[in-house]
């Protein structure tokens, strides 16, 4: 749902997919033209076939060279405007490694250092223990290896447009309860790369959006690609998210007239094309001289070198015979069929990306989509990956689909979300703990009676408001937009003053979704 992935547990291993592109001599995009014969039709059309889905952009490089280039769908469903090379999809998480690259220029310029002390750059920076305020260092920021609990803080980010500020999480970071030791493991988060992107801004002596055009974009040529705010009329071919329901993609959350900056553009605010996301892909694979110079060998080597384990899961020991795993600055790695891979993923409200390069083989790969498509992904992913790594033992886009699809009814019964279909709204009358309630980090929601249901509001995030509803002697709330995805039980305590603790429907739910981490006192009654 957000923009992240938990790359350890089963339906996440999609093995990211590698992008290419063409970047002349001055780091200028030239125009991508694939070789005649070169085809993944049958593999980008069973997965469009099995998934529904409502468009996607594929892009593989091979040798160095863009080899494959293939768009399917419409920017939006039953729109007529079919996607194209051109069109613009949030890339989510693979955000990250923009950012990352924008760090290592400061690194280069020398106005920045991965040991300097975050409070160096942002002195109101705090984390819920001291020792870890003053210990943090930039290069901590980027590994998920903070403390913070999975996905921690997330419900600042997403569902987005929502008012909180950067400067909101900078302050309300040191109220999120760690959910492990400092640097002890790997825990994915978002919020800590938008205080990366802050500490760019400091750095830099300008915001991270301008930053990121001045440092990133221009120089190698990035042209489509946005950040910040824009037009979207102006800018054009811009795909819209989907979501599935009753056997129909419908579109979500459709962008007006003007695109605004958003509060996580550094964790995965970012939208681009194909083709500059192959120049993006390539810049990594067969740099330039003049890329070189962009950035230099040393910084590309501390990006993509490992800085924290990652848990290998059963599914990806089984599939890819993967004995490491890790995470570099903005990117993941894993060995897969004995062979390097390096990769990231994007997951943002009905936009799924991958980005995966083979770095020993100056091949890689990279697809958008703008439905919902976990599996998708993971089924692309893997089979575009095997094409490199196993050639001749690899499966086809059924094989892994169905395995998928038999690994989800294997699920234990206490790990599924329950029928909501019995579910009642619980009348305002009969429900004690009505009033305005607030969170540490989240601030302000409000509980109280809109007619003849029980309406749950916050202040900051307009699109978390739902009905209160009873199920199996628990209270449950139903959000009345389909695109803030995860319902969530409802747990009021009795106390002085009362108290609110909340917790996802389906335990195995997008960890964005961090209500666990949410605990409420009440305030005061409804206005």
């Amino acid at each position: 749902m957000r923009g992240t992935e938990r790359p350890g547990a089963p339906k996440s291993l999609a093995l990211a997919l590698l992008v290419t592109a063409c970047l002349a001599g001055s780091a200028q995009a030239s125009p991508i033209q694939p070789p005649a014969g070169r085809t993944f039709d049958p593999v980008v059309d069973a997965v469009v076939a099995r998934y529904h889905l409502p468009g996607i952009a594929v892009g593989v490089i091979e040798n160095g060279q863009v080899t494959y280039i293939a768009t399917r769908g419409e920017t939006v469903a039953g729109s007529g405007e079919r996607i194209t090379p051109r069109t613009l999809f949030k890339i989510a998480s693979n955000s990250k490694a923009m950012t990352t690259a924008l760090l290592g220029r400061l690194v280069d310029k020398g106005e920045l250092a991965w040991d300097d002390p975050v409070t160096k750059y942002l002195p109101d920076f705090r984390m819920s223990d001291p020792w870890v305020t003053k210990h943090m260092r930039v290069g901590d920021l980027l590994t998920h290896s903070s403390g913070l609990p999975e996905g921690g803080g997330d419900l600042m980010l997403w569902p987005e447009p929502n008012a909180f500020t950067r400067q909101d999480i900078i302050h309300g970071l040191r109220y999120i309860k760690p959910g492990y030791s400092f640097r002890s493991q790997y825990q994915y988060d978002n919020l800590l790369y938008v205080v990366a992107g802050e500490v760019a801004a400091a750095a830099g002596g300008a915001p991270y959006e301008e930053l990121m055009h001045r440092e990133v974009f221009q120089p190698l040529g990035l042209s489509r690609c946005q950040v910040g705010t824009w037009n979207r009329e102006q800018v054009g071919n811009v795909a819209q998210p989907h979501y599935r329901k009753d056997g129909q993609n419908l579109p979500m959350r459709q962008d007006g007239a003007v695109i605004p900056a958003i509060t996580s553009d550094p964790a995965g605010g970012i939208r681009c094309d194909l083709t500059d996301m192959l120049s993006w892909a390539r810049n990594w694979l067969t740099p330039t001289p003049a890329q070189l110079k962009w950035l230099s060998s040393t910084q590309r080597e501390v990006l993509q070198s490992p800085h924290m384990l990652i848990p290998v899961s059963n599914q990806r020991r089984a599939w890819d015979h993967s004995h490491v795993m890790a995470y570099g600055y903005g990117w993941r790695m894993a060995d897969v069929d004995g062979t390097w891979v390096v990769w990231h993923t994007g997951t943002l409200g009905g936009m799924y990306s991958m980005l995966a390069l083979l770095p020993d083989r100056r091949s890689g790969f990279v697809f958008m989509i703008n439905g919902e498509a976990e599996d998708a992904r993971t089924v692309l992913g893997e089979v575009l990956t095997k094409h490199f790594t196993a050639p001749d033992g690899g499966h086809g886009v059924a094989w892994y689909a169905d395995a998928l699809d038999h690994d989800a009814a294997q699920r234990p019964a206490a790990a599924r979300p329950p029928d909501t279909d019995a579910a009642t709204a619980v009348a305002p009358t009969g429900f004690a703990w009505s009033g305005r309630y607030r969170d540490p980090w989240f601030g302000e929601i409000t509980l109280c009676p809109r007619g003849d249901r029980v309406e749950w509001a916050s202040r900051k995030s307009p699109h978390m408001h739902g009905t209160v509803k009873h199920l199996d002697a628990r209270y449950l709330v139903h959000w009345d937009d389909p695109a803030v995805d995860l319902d969530a039980w409802l747990d009021p305590h009795a106390g002085s003053p009362p108290t609110l603790t909340m917790a996802k429907l389906d335990p195995e739910g997008d960890f964005s979704s961090d209500y666990e981490d949410l605990h409420f006192e009440r305030i005061g009654d409804c206005p």
